[in-house]
C-alpha cells in the first residue's frame, strides 16, 4: 500500500491517495479501488491526517485522489488540506469528480480560495454506448464544451476486450481537443468483469505511444501503479 508520491515527470506535483466515503455512483464494471471507501469516519480520518501531513510544497501542486469523488472526501479532511496546503503555498490543486457532481464544483472552487482548482473526470471513453455496456458508466458527452469548460482533465481506459483501435484513437484526438490534460489507463486485470486485451495492448504500444509519449499533457499509465500510489 502507498498513499503518497512525488511525480517529476511532465506534471511536477505531490499525490496523494486518500481514504474516503464510499463513491457516489460505485457501479462502474471495472473499478476494484472503491474497496478502499469505508463508512467509519474515524478510520478515514486516522488515515488521512497522516498523508495530508507529508504535504512539503516542493512543487506547489497537489494532486488529491480518492476511489471517488472530492465531495465524498469528510469535511474534516478537507479543512486539513485547506490548511495545509496554505501554509505549504500551494497555489494549485487537482481534485477528482464524478459527473453527478459537475454542478457542484463551485462549492469546492470557494472552498480553497487560494488556489486554482483542477477537476480530472474518468471519462474513460467518449463512445457513450460502449462506456454504458462494457464500464456501467453511463453519462452523455454530446456537450463536449460543458466538459472542456468545468473539467480541466480527463482519464481513458484502454485496451480492454471489446474495444478496438480506432475506438482508443479517437478518444485520444477529441481528449486532446477538449482538455487540457489527459490521462491514459491501460486497464489491468483486477478481478472484475471487465478483461485486458492484449492484442489491442501491442497494436497500441506499436501504432498509437510512439506518437504521444512526449506530448507534454499526457501520462500514460502502462500499469495502475505508475502514479506511485495504490492500495492493491
Amino acid at each position: 500500500m502507498q498513499r503518497y508520491n512525488i511525480i517529476k515527470d511532465k506534471i511536477p506535483r505531490e499525490i496523494l491517495l486518500l481514504k474516503s466515503l464510499p463513491c457516489l455512483y460505485g457501479k462502474c464494471s471495472f473499478c476494484n479501488y472503491i474497496l478502499d471507501n469505508s463508512t467509519n469516519i474515524n478510520e478515514i480520518i486516522d488515515t488521512n491526517v497522516e498523508i495530508v501531513n507529508m504535504i512539503s510544497g516542493e512543487f506547489g501542486v497537489v494532486e488529491i485522489i480518492n476511489s471517488g469523488s472530492v465531495f465524498e472526501i469528510p469535511e474534516a479532511i478537507l479543512s486539513l488540506i485547506r490548511e495545509k496546503c496554505n501554509s505549504k503555498q500551494i497555489h494549485t490543486i487537482y481534485f477528482e469528480v464524478y459527473y453527478g457532481y459537475r454542478k457542484r464544483l463551485k462549492e469546492i472552487i470557494d472552498y480553497f480560495p487560494k488556489q486554482e482548482i483542477r477537476f480530472r473526470i474518468g471519462i474513460e471513453t467518449f463512445d457513450d454506448e460502449f462506456r454504458e455496456r462494457v464500464y456501467n458508466k453511463p453519462f452523455p458527452t454530446t456537450n463536449l464544451k460543458e466538459f472542456s469548460t468545468n473539467f480541466y482533465a480527463c482519464c481513458l481506459l484502454i485496451c480492454v476486450q471489446g474495444q478496438v483501435i480506432e475506438q482508443i484513437e479517437n478518444d485520444i484526438k477529441i481528449a486532446l481537443t477538449y482538455f487540457k490534460e489527459v490521462t491514459i489507463n491501460v486497464f489491468v486485470d483486477n478481478g472484475t468483469p471487465v478483461k485486458h486485451d492484449s492484442n489491442l495492448f501491442n497494436l497500441f504500444m506499436t501504432n498509437i505511444y510512439p506518437k504521444i509519449k512526449d506530448l507534454p499533457n499526457i501520462e500514460i499509465l502502462i500499469d495502475n501503479k505508475d502514479l506511485g500510489v495504490f492500495v492493491q
